[in-house]
């Protein structure tokens, strides 16, 4: 038995027995103690038989003393590179994380598996930090969480000089990195940890960096003579699909639907006004969607994520401040409605779909409006050139891998320095390869056609006048600017216009034709007079000829969605049997999250309930050879899935 793909928070309660875990380790010395006392604590506390690769090398050399830095994929494991460590060396392992509001979730789910965990934030009151402050000074926590600004505070170092520390944890590293996706500020000052404390290990985690973030973080925290752990970041898994956008709301109604009726699934739109226009769609088509974004009341907010989190079956609308340290494992996709900035990104929030290592589904609706809206952002985004042309760079990396012809999976983990991977054979482009072809005389049409527009009138225009002039249009503006004079009037009409705009959008993601102004405009590049001249050839990815249906087509009405939702794509795979007791195992674990207020994870995942519906343990020994039933939830709830068990019996047949 493996450890299998989960949430990174395999989190705990003061009431447990981690300390007994971690007590009865302190003592051993040596590689060989070391990795006892480590594959004890896994088995005792999280309930799993064995490390997943990479985690026991990265365990022994933090819990020897050493310090570590690992990149490490969303629900590969790298909670437990810090807190077993913790567990097993003397002291409070200090976790550093930005994830205030859910500080109180990890916490509460660390504690379920019978870790002392407890955290420091703004969100406490007076009395609330004393107490936390004084169970860390007295040896009464194994972890504490802090956020970085907190560190800024004299009162919190003076604190930590006080008490016995075993550990270091630096997550989300790679917001150290200002060439990475999610700089933060608070994370630079990070380095003075060993200064200060130049005994206690540390240990720098993230689940998304390029070689050029992992270069940063290590510069900037200090780890050039750490142990360096590079994970595979493939998430085989996860089914990565871009669609044309064309009826973008259908289309998300109808792969919900389709796929995912019933499912919980993070919905991600750029702008707080979509994000609103978009839950409420799906809220009125019977689908339970919340909004998430800045703007919204804190109260509301909190309430949108604390029900996310809690129920199942919820969609999360949100912007991208939505989602970071997740801990939700049964995430079964992730949409995106408008394109994302950069690879990281995409990568990170496509991340928070299976972590419970079930298939999931990325999908990503992407037109041409997309990068006009990208690049305007760009050349209007605060900051000096040098910044602006490395927001250029992640976004020409996104189209990239957005118009590619090859396998999704394979440019997504080149883009990460992961090189020589094979086809996964489970992407749209390997499920359904499409189909390229010369594209060079449109592309000459359409530059002759911009290049044109920009000699006559001494200004330019947007993709949807200049495919107008193509397709021969006497549009109410053609007419007014006289455009149908142009020789390039009427050339492009062997095209639809669906084409054209994949044209513009491709000659967009190759660096042939670029977006300025305000309005996006289109002009030339350097690189156009190639094309223009006949030395260079272009070829371009075939628009697919589906047509995106209707609402009322895609969705039906509320009462089929209800209907719909019955069928919960969480018990596929599993055997026809195991099926309804998995269900039944469902409602009493979420009856039991409920009672308790906390998320229905940090009870069981629904990778350890399938697989007790599946083996029907008879007997608290036989739980105990389930993954994910630790010392602590075998005590805890045991008798009470042995009982759900006994209630989902098949009655005997008569004689």
């Amino acid at each position: 038995m493996t450890l299998p793909p989960g949430p990174e928070g395999h989190p705990a309660d003061p009431s447990g027995t981690s300390a007994g875990a971690a007590g009865s380790a302190e003592g051993a010395t040596g590689t060989a103690g070391t990795a006892g006392a480590a594959a004890q604590v896994l088995r005792r506390v999280f309930g799993y038989e064995s490390f997943r690769s990479g985690q026991r090398e990265i365990i022994e050399h933090v819990v020897d003393g050493g310090d570590a830095l690992v990149l490490m994929p969303t629900g590969g494991g790298k909670s437990l590179c810090y807190q077993i460590p913790a567990l097993v060396r003397p002291g409070t392992g200090i976790v550093v994380s930005p994830l205030i509001a859910l500080m109180q979730d990890q916490v509460d789910a660390l504690r379920a598996l019978g870790v002392r965990a407890g955290f420091l934030n703004s969100s406490q009151d007076l009395d609330q930090r004393r107490t936390v402050e004084a169970a860390f000074l007295a040896g009464e926590l194994d972890l504490l969480y802090l956020a970085p600004e907190r560190l800024r505070v004299e009162a919190t170092l003076r604190l930590l000089d006080r008490g016995r520390i075993s550990l270091f944890a630096i997550d989300e590293a790679h917001c150290v990195a200002q060439w990475g996706h999610d700089f933060r500020p608070d994370y630079l000052m990070l380095s003075m940890l060993h200064e200060r404390w130049p005994s206690v290990p540390r240990v720098a985690l993230t689940a998304t960096a390029t070689p050029e973030t992992h270069k940063e973080i290590t510069t900037r925290l200090g780890l050039a003579d750490a142990y360096h752990h590079v994970a595979d970041f493939d998430r085989p898994n996860i089914q990565y699909r871009i669609v044309p956008k064309k009826e973008p709301k259908a289309q998300l109604l109808h792969l919900l639907r389709t796929e995912h009726p019933g499912d919980a699934g993070i919905v991600y739109c750029l702008s707080r006004a979509s994000v609103e226009k978009i839950a409420e769609f799906l809220a009125g088509q019977g689908i339970p969607a919340l909004p998430y974004h800045a703007g919204l009341d804190n109260r509301v907010r909190a309430e949108n994520q604390a029900r996310f989190l809690r129920e199942d079956g919820i969609v999360m609308v949100a912007t991208i401040a939505f989602g970071m340290g997740i801990d939700k494992p049964d995430v079964r996709f992730v949409a995106h409605l408008d394109l994302p900035k950069s690879v990281e990104g995409y990568y990170q929030e496509t991340g928070r779909a299976g972590r419970d290592g079930l298939r999931s589904t990325a999908w990503l609706a992407y037109g041409l409006q997309d990068v006009v809206q990208q690049r305007r952002l760009i050349d209007a985004s605060p900051g000096d050139a040098a910044h602006r042309r490395r927001l250029g760079t992640h976004l020409d990396a996104m189209l990239a891998l957005c118009e590619t012809v090859e396998c999704r999976r394979v440019g997504l983990l080149a883009y990460f320095g992961q090189r020589g991977t094979a086809a996964c054979g489970n992407c749209d482009t390997c499920l359904e390869p499409p189909q390229s072809w010369d594209g060079t005389v449109a592309a000459q049409k359409l530059l002759s056609a911009v290049l044109r527009l920009d000699r006559e009138r001494h200004q330019r225009f947007g993709a949807g006048h200049v495919i107008d002039i193509l397709l021969g249009r006497s549009t109410p503006k053609v007419t007014q600017h006289r455009h149908e004079t142009l020789t390039v009037f009427g050339v492009g009409e062997d095209l639809r216009e669906l084409d054209w705009r994949g044209v513009v959008r491709q000659l967009l993601a190759q660096g042939l034709l670029a977006v300025q102004g305000e309005h996006g405009t289109l002009a030339l590049t350097e690189a156009s007079a190639d094309v223009l001249r006949g030395t260079r050839t272009v070829a371009l990815r075939r628009e697919p000829e589906r047509v995106a249906r209707s609402s009322a087509r895609a969705g039906g009405d509320a009462a089929s969605a209800g209907a719909g939702r019955a069928r919960r794509t969480a018990s596929v795979d599993l055997p026809a049997q195991a099926a309804p007791v998995f269900e039944k195992l469902r409602a009493w674990r979420g009856a039991t999250a409920k009672e308790q207020g906390v998320p229905a994870y940090v009870i069981f995942h629904d990778a350890t309930l399938r697989e007790i519906a599946t083996q029907l343990p008879t007997s608290l020994a036989d739980l105990a050879t389930i993954s994910g039933v630790g010392e602590n939830k075998l005590a805890k709830y045991g008798e009470q899935l042995l009982d759900v068990l006994a209630g989902s019996a098949e009655p005997p047949e008569p004689d």
